[in-house]
């Protein structure tokens, strides 16, 4: 393929080819080199948030009308810049279907609009005054740089989630892509040279990068999407400099199939919520909790609907791309094997299609008769596995959701609004689907309890994660209050309770 940005990192408006190594990316479809990838050098980090750390100085200085209109402008571009090639770029490196590529490149303009609003709608509170000739308030007030370290699976929209709400708090930003997805990150950096020189960076790298950069003295808030035990490690590094992190950690998100769901739909929704992105997605359905009063038709509707699914190369007619790398496939090919091995039966999948045998697919795969002993339950399978539990009645099905170490997400069919109710009360997730998995809102906050994540993405706590506060005490007309120093003589009582004179 041509135009790709080989061995080269990115500081607003400038590719620049880096003086570091370099690593193949390879196509997960088809095992062929897409390019390569940079690792940037210590001296190119310092060298960039220089350029954005001057930049930022300026941002912060502009008001936020202006700051405003700038996002805009930049979502417009998005919405009306051809970005195909960049889409087909990120199919290539990750084996996303193209219609979901192109489909996450145009869901990114939105988020800039929203940002730009409520950072100009909301810069702070007045208080009701503790003293009279008081004006008491709290304002915000950018951070200064923030740090952006991206997952794989949605490498561009999940970047601009919260790209856009620290360049509305009037930060600048570092990105550190995924090794996987370099390229097409890169590919999209060309629509930040409609802002300021300097104030959008770039770095390609593996967890080194990401390691100086959240380290660095010179930045100052940390966004991490990623593995648990990455995100841990991140969020620890940022505490030891009392940086701020908003980090998503992933999960291994619940499903219930209540007694009274609609089994048509809900066997649709499954589907959606199991495989889509091969099952690549935190908020994936991995373990499903299914009344058993409703369960054998659930599953034929469920298998019945998982046969329509085609498997192929991105680029091609599918809804089922490759596995990322070889250890995804690995890994799944291991849970599998595990529930397989401890009871669990295999209803479709479980094996690489014979029409695939080059790169790393793996059918859609349905269990039954999954228990609390295998491991398919315990881990973050991050693949096209469902692993259905039958259960009695709705309550143990909330039981068995809430047993888990994740809360991301979880999701119900049922027709009954009681169930509903119970369910948005009782599961332990950040967020709760009834009757229809995996949506977002960008004025509602996204994230995990639990093992998932602190902090949140979207909404207005988004973009308090990249602001900060400052209370402000301002007295228009000095006067000499009558609490300071030093104190009238009567104030003062001798050791046995009296006044002294």
């Amino acid at each position: 393929m041509t135009d790709i940005l080989n061995a080269c990192y990115f500081v607003s408006p400038d590719f620049t080819k880096s003086a570091g190594g370099t690593q193949d990316v390879i196509d997960p479809a088809t095992l062929n080199t897409v390019g390569q990838r940079a690792e940037v050098t210590a001296s190119e980090i310092d060298a960039a948030l220089t350029a954005v750390a001057a930049a930022q100085s300026k941002w912060q200085a502009t008001d936020a009308k202006s700051r405003a209109k700038m996002l805009h402008d930049l979502a417009n571009f998005i919405e009306t810049a051809d970005l195909t090639h960049c889409a087909i770029v990120m199919s290539r490196e990750m084996g996303k279907p193209y219609p979901e590529a192109i489909g996450e490149l145009a869901n990114c303009a939105p988020i800039f609009r929203y940002y730009a609003e409520m950072a100009r709608d909301e810069a702070g509170k007045v208080a009701g005054t503790t003293q009279i000739g008081s004006l008491q308030f709290a304002k915000y007030e950018p951070l200064g740089i923030s740090v952006h370290i991206m997952p794989f699976n949605f490498p561009v929209l999940l970047m601009c989630w919260t790209v856009a709400a620290s360049l509305a708090a009037g930060n600048g930003c570092v990105i550190k892509p995924a090794e996987a997805t370099t390229l097409s990150t890169l590919e999209f950096m060309k629509v930040f040279r409609r802002l300021p020189e300097g104030l959008v960076a770039c770095l390609p790298g593996g967890a080194e990068v990401g390691k100086a950069l959240v380290a660095s003295p010179r930045t100052h808030a940390v966004a991490f999407t990623g593995s648990v035990a990455a995100g841990q490690a991140v969020a620890m590094a940022a505490a030891s400099k009392l940086k701020p992190a908003v980090i998503e950690a992933g999960g291994s998100d619940p499903m219930i199939i209540s007694a009274h769901a609609p089994i048509d739909v809900a066997a649709a929704g499954a589907v959606t919520g199991a495989f889509h992105m091969s099952g690549q997605v935190c908020t994936s359905t991995e373990r499903l909790y299914v009344v058993d009063a409703v369960h054998d038709a659930f599953v034929a509707a469920f298998k019945a609907e998982t046969a329509r699914l085609r498997i192929g190369n991105g680029l091609d007619k599918s809804e089922i791309g490759p596995l990322v790398s070889k250890a995804a496939r690995d890994k799944v090919e291991r849970l599998v094997a595990d529930a397989l091995a401890k009871g669990a039966t295999l209803v479709c999948g479980g094996r690489v299609p014979p029409s695939q045998t080059t790169g790393w697919f793996y059918e859609p795969t349905i269990l039954t008769n999954c228990t609390t002993e295998m491991d398919i339950l315990h881990e973050e399978c991050f693949g096209p596995v469902a692993a259905i539990v039958r259960v009695p009645d709705f309550d143990a099905a909330i039981a068995g959701a809430n047993a888990s170490e994740f809360g991301l997400g979880a999701s119900i069919f049922t027709t009954s609004l009681e169930e509903a109710h119970e369910a948005h009360e009782l599961l332990e997730a950040g967020m709760v689907w009834i009757n229809n998995p995996m949506i977002d809102n960008d004025a509602l906050p996204f994230g995990g309890w639990k093992n998932s994540g602190i902090g949140r993405e979207l909404g207005r706590m988004g973009l308090e994660t990249f602001r900060r506060s400052k209370m402000v005490i301002l007295d228009h007309k000095p006067v000499r209050q009558d609490w300071w120093y030093p104190y009238p003589d009567d104030w003062f009582l001798d050791a046995g309770g009296r006044k002294i004179s």
